[in-house]
């Protein structure tokens, strides 16, 4: 007899069950078998121990991906310790509830008016601002109030057949913009892209507005290419409009990145509330801002710019509460981490930080493009991004066979296409934040460097059923 029987072939559920979960985990739960997996598309029958509950979680997120070599996301990935803490400390106090919370209320206050001065808003001291989830929702705020504002210019004729508002932009927004125009039956009016301009054009932006307009939105760093567009030149334009027509089109600056970029790089670039037509402007906390995910801002010249009625008042929390947000409960860590950014780099901190996100972008732009193999749209002067295609004379892969292999290798760089007028072209797009540092820009050069060769020897690109991989989601 053979000292080790092999498998009859007839292993049995339950022994398939108990291989499921490491033992290791933790000892016989007295409730029932802990060696046996919980499901997971149904709440458990009983509870588990913490620490295993922890471990399953744990284990299943290191599927993802790592997300400093992120490098398709805006987002912040990286604080210091300092930050976590304190955003642990906070994470129990619900923003909304200002009457409870009045130091995380004075907090949000403060930051507001760091940010009015930032913009030079004509009086920062009394700026009136919020904090939001993100610039997806001071967006929607925004176009609520240009919304509104325009209805009660228009009382007269809205709503009526012949008084539909619209929305004048680049087809480059980000798609909370779409989604504004759709929640809020608001009609879109995009500008296409045109040859090498790949944002807005102020002239085909005021040729576009009409009796029915609500603003023109513009946009401070354009995630497609990482270009500003030209503020300035389209209020110009806007402001020759009112002259010949009479309609006066107020302007809002979706500065999701930019808006933390160029008042520290770029000072003397006029697009914030210096331009009179400017009433709003957004930006991202967890962008450029520097605070992990779950922050924006929303903020107007004057009072006057937002509408009272949009301002709702409770005093089920204790006291008098004004709210003006999508969202009502949330968490007050992201506003308590964003003042102790504020603190913690001041202008100088903050102007080091974004100019080196900017150099390590030039100087890996610079590499790509001695590569040979690429053509630069951008070279990551204005935010700290670029994006770049394959040269003409490259036939064997195309930017989507580029992104698939260098994800092999843990680096996630979109691949994606243009939009309308320009969806002939194709691109790989880097995000430089703070973290990314020169020596990692240096890793992600040689691993594009060490694929090519391979790349070459392809007989042509992989196709369309190899791109959904490296989809980007914008």
């Amino acid at each position: 007899m053979p000292l080790h029987q092999g498998s009859t072939g007839r292993e049995d559920s339950t022994a398939r069950r108990r291989l499921s979960l490491n033992p290791f985990f933790g000892a016989a739960d007295p409730v029932g078998d802990m060696a046996a997996a919980p499901p997971t598309h149904r709440l458990p029958n009983g509870p588990m121990p913490p620490d295993i509950a922890y471990q399953l979680v744990h284990d299943e997120l290191m599927l993802d991906g790592n997300s400093r070599l992120n490098l398709a996301t805006f987002v912040t990935t990286w604080m210091e310790p300092q930050a976590d803490v304190l955003m642990v400390e906070c994470r129990d106090k619900n923003m909304i509830d200002k009457d409870e919370y009045p130091r995380t209320a004075e907090l949000e206050r403060r930051c507001v008016c760091m940010l009015a001065d930032l913009w030079h808003a004509p009086d920062p001291d009394t700026a009136m601002g919020c904090s939001t989830t993100g610039s997806s929702e001071a967006c929607m705020l925004a176009g609520l109030a240009l919304k509104r504002r325009w209805a009660k210019r228009n009382a007269d004729r809205y709503p009526g057949p012949d008084a539909r508002p619209n929305l004048v932009m680049g087809v480059n927004v980000q798609v909370c913009w779409e989604k504004f125009c759709t929640f809020w039956e608001v009609e879109a009016r995009q500008v296409p892209m045109e040859g090498d301009r790949f944002h807005l054009d102020p002239q085909a932006a005021a040729e576009l507005c009409d009796e029915n307009t609500i603003g023109v939105v513009t946009v401070l760093g354009s995630t497609f290419d990482g270009s500003y567009e030209p503020v300035a030149e389209v209020c110009a334009a806007l402001d020759a409009l009112q002259e010949r027509t009479g309609l006066d089109i107020p302007v809002h600056v979706d500065g999701a990145s930019g808006a933390m970029i160029a008042p520290f790089l770029d000072e003397d670039l006029v697009w914030d509330f210096r331009l009179p037509r400017v009433t709003s402007i957004n930006t991202s906390g967890h962008k450029y801002g520097l605070v992990y995910p779950g922050v924006g801002w929303a903020l107007w010249r004057s009072a006057d710019q937002l509408p009272e009625e949009l301002v709702f008042r409770v005093n089920y929390l204790g006291g008098d509460m004004p709210t003006f947000a999508l969202n009502f409960s949330r968490p007050g860590a992201q506003v308590a981490a964003q003042y102790y950014t504020f603190l913690r780099l001041g202008r100088d901190g903050y102007r080091a930080v974004q100019q080196t996100a900017r150099e390590v972008a030039g100087e890996l732009a610079t590499r790509v493009e001695a590569m040979g193999d690429f053509e630069l749209l951008t070279r990551g002067d204005q935010l700290p991004v670029f994006a770049f295609t394959t040269a003409e004379a490259v036939r064997a892969y195309d930017v989507f066979d580029v992104s698939r292999r260098l994800r092999e290798h843990g680096w996630l760089v979109p691949a994606y296409t243009f939009p309308e007028n320009r969806q002939d072209l194709s691109v790989l797009r880097v995000v430089c934040r703070n973290g990314f540092s020169a020596d990692l820009a240096g890793m992600l050069a040689q691993d594009l460097e060490q694929l090519l060769p391979e790349l070459r020897r392809q007989s042509g690109p992989a196709g369309q059923d190899e791109r959904v991989a490296t989809a980007f989601h914008h």
